[in-house]
């Protein structure tokens, strides 16, 4: 079991699993927020469009999180969206309490330091970024082949 566990052929697909569950929670934040859907924000409504920081945030969630969720962008995705968690973190929940058990900001630290991870480690397994980075170097690749040398 042990080798299992420290094998780097399960790396990429415990990532992309990671990955998607990430994505998928912090979508449904956002949905939360803009559509008042599973359970809604704060207390079951939704936030009003256009307010600050609330409904950038909840865009941003939503987005991001749905990004995240497909393995697209994932890089660029996850920076903004553990950007937006410190940002939520050290903005809304800090200032009442240093630890986050204190204030609340659990949920905003887990994001950010997911997300940062996912920054620096890629899509994993799963991802459309992998699949289009694929397509992409076996069309390059196919490229050359096609060309026919022009007779002077």
């Amino acid at each position: 079991m042990p080798g299992r566990l420290n094998s780097a052929t399960a790396q990429p697909y415990v990532l992309g699993l990671f990955r998607m569950v990430v994505g998928l929670l912090f979508a449904c934040h956002g949905a939360a927020s803009l559509f008042g859907v599973l359970g809604g924000a704060a207390g079951g409504g939704t936030i009003d469009a256009g307010t600050w920081p609330g409904w950038y945030a909840a865009v941003i969630q939503l987005i991001g999180g749905g990004l995240v969720l497909l393995g697209l962008g994932t890089r660029a995705a996850a920076v903004i969206s553990s950007g937006s968690m410190a940002y939520a973190y050290f903005k809304v929940h800090q200032p009442s309490a240093l630890w986050p058990m204190e204030n609340g900001g659990e949920a905003s630290v887990m994001f950010c330091w997911a997300f940062l991870l996912l920054a620096f480690t890629g899509s994993g397994a799963f991802g459309l970024d992998r699949l289009l980075a694929r397509r992409t170097s076996e069309q390059e690749q196919a490229a050359p082949e096609r060309q026919t040398p022009v007779a002077a």
